[in-house]
């Protein structure tokens, strides 16, 4: 008996010993795949993933929850109901289709043979997803999502370059891209919505300029200026960005280097100007966007205090709390003013004060647009530089995200686009 079990022994002794030998091996394969993946693009999957893995679950698990609910949606909220069903019988994929999203999907199937009426948003996003719906047999609605978080990865992805040439570090880079990812409404990153296009193009403008690399952040900006109307209008923080690098100097010889090194951040202004010449082709107004935002939406330019103040002083409770979230992202800036500098500075109030100007009805989709604010993450991945601060700050703005990813969800939509 004991013979066999000394034979047992040392069979399995063997067996353990290759299954072992096997896993090291495997475990040294998988060290030397991620070696090869290109830093930071570990970091940027895992934060792609494990955010799209837990809001799409949250999001399922909370509409389930909702069906049991004896509610019923205000009207319009059950139209944009059944535009989601028509979109796609799966939940997972029909939650991240709201308002906007069907406008641009009807922009992406609008032939062009024909005149045009729509001008109420820039065309980049609904014309990128023309040639990819034809290789998902069609559907403009799935390409319209395919865009979105493919540009939503490369948003990730320059976020963190950007961080670590700003904030001089990998962890604090990372810091950025947590906080980025957690603003109260970056769920809308993964959304059918121009969000993610305009921050990646963004981001990729600013950290080609960090780079002194002017001929390329003019062809990012020129599409930047085509993907959102306030996109032309960071021609000048990218401007100041590069004033910056010649420490704000003047004079003739300071001048012809700032004409000869910055002269493409013409092409920013120029993405707008193509815009406009389309809605001229198409309709024969140069404004026909201008116009068709003041006939759809009553939106005028306004002066921007003039709207802030209104929306803290004469408005219904929930519009004054999201123009309180403004006044929370101003106060962030300027306390933030000094580590930032003018450049991004330039660029946040911008973010704000812009879609403050188009006057009361921005109420209902500001929250949507404050996203758009990243220099309000890099002040926040500054201060949270201790661990205990870092991972209390984190939990609070998952927490807030989560309340107002299940507010968008329990037909309250409009209280965030």
């Amino acid at each position: 008996m004991d013979r066999v079990r000394a034979v047992s022994d040392r069979r399995w002794r063997a067996v353990s010993g290759r299954l072992a030998g096997r896993g090291h091996d495997l475990r040294r394969a998988a060290s030397r795949a991620a070696g090869r993946v290109p830093s930071p693009w570990l970091f940027v999957l895992a934060v792609f993933f494990g955010t799209k893995i837990v809001l799409s679950a949250l999001g399922v698990l909370a509409l389930s929850a909702f069906d049991d609910v004896p509610w019923a949606p205000p009207p319009d909220e059950t139209t944009m109901r059944e535009q989601q069903r028509a979109v796609s019988g799966h939940r997972a994929l029909a939650l991240w289709f709201a308002w906007d999203s069907f406008l641009y999907d009807h922009l992406a199937r609008q032939p062009l043979d024909e005149p045009w009426r729509d001008f109420g948003f820039p065309l980049l996003y609904p014309f990128l997803a023309r040639p990819l719906a034809p290789l998902l047999g069609g559907d403009t609605a799935l390409a319209l999502l395919l865009v979105a978080n493919v540009a939503f990865l490369l948003m990730l992805f320059y976020a963190h370059r950007l961080g670590e040439r700003l904030l001089g570090d990998d962890a604090s880079a990372r810091r950025f891209v947590r906080y980025l990812v957690l603003l109260p409404a970056g769920f809308l990153f993964q959304a059918a919505l121009t969000e993610s296009l305009f921050l990646c193009l963004a981001l990729a403008a600013f950290h080609l300029a960090e780079r002194r690399r002017w001929l390329l952040v003019g062809v990012v900006g020129f599409f930047l200026a085509m993907s959102r109307s306030v996109g032309f209008l960071v021609v000048l923080p990218l401007a100041l960005v590069l004033l910056r690098q010649h420490r704000y100097r003047l004079g003739p010889r300071a001048w012809w280097t700032y004409v000869r090194l910055g002269w493409p951040l013409a092409l920013v202004p120029a993405g707008w100007l193509a815009f406009m010449a389309f809605c001229r082709w198409q309709s024969g107004d140069w404004f026909a966007y201008k116009h068709a935002q003041e006939t759809g939406w009553g939106i005028r330019v306004q002066n921007p205090l003039a709207v802030l103040w209104h929306g803290l002083t004469e408005t219904p409770a929930r519009d004054a709390l999201r123009v309180w979230v403004a006044v929370l992202v101003l106060a962030v800036l300027v306390a933030g003013a000094r580590r930032l500098g003018l450049p991004y500075l330039v660029y946040g109030l911008t973010m704000v004060l812009v879609p403050l100007s188009m006057g009361p009805p921005v109420y209902k989709s500001l929250l949507r647009y404050l996203i758009a604010v990243f220099p309000v993450a890099l002040v926040l991945a500054r201060w949270a530089r201790h661990a205990g601060a870092d991972a209390w700050l984190t939990a609070a703005l998952a927490l807030l995200q989560g309340a107002l990813f299940v507010t968008w969800l329990a037909y309250w939509t409009h209280f965030i686009i």
